[in-house]
């Protein structure tokens, strides 16, 4: 069993608050992973003027999903591609995202 006590952080992400939990210690961890993905969906939303958090939540854990992906294996499925094939790869998906999404958009 733990003895490690949970504490909450007030953080900020893309100028949105939030409130999250983690046990005494992890916090520096837990700060370093908002920090990071602050600064990975504001560069998002700043280089490609995507709207919509959602959608810049969804290009950022891509990403995110591809940088786990490429340290865990290097034979990935994006293996052998170079940063700018990875973000032209990126853009391809939020133009799909985009045509997915838009009907929906205009049920609200």
């Amino acid at each position: 069993m733990s003895d490690k006590k949970t504490i909450q952080l007030d953080v900020s992400i893309m100028g949105q608050p939030y409130k999250l939990s983690c046990k005494e210690g992890e916090d520096f961890a837990l700060l370093n992973a908002v920090n990071y993905l602050n600064d990975k969906m504001c560069a998002i939303r700043d280089a490609a003027k995507i709207k919509g958090t959602d959608r810049i939540a969804v290009m950022a854990a891509l990403g995110l999903a591809t940088e786990l992906l490429a340290t865990k294996s290097p034979e990935g499925p994006l293996s052998g591609l170079s940063m700018a094939e990875v973000k032209q790869k990126m853009l391809e998906m939020n133009a799909d995202l985009d045509q997915a999404l838009t009907p929906q958009e205009k049920l609200f």
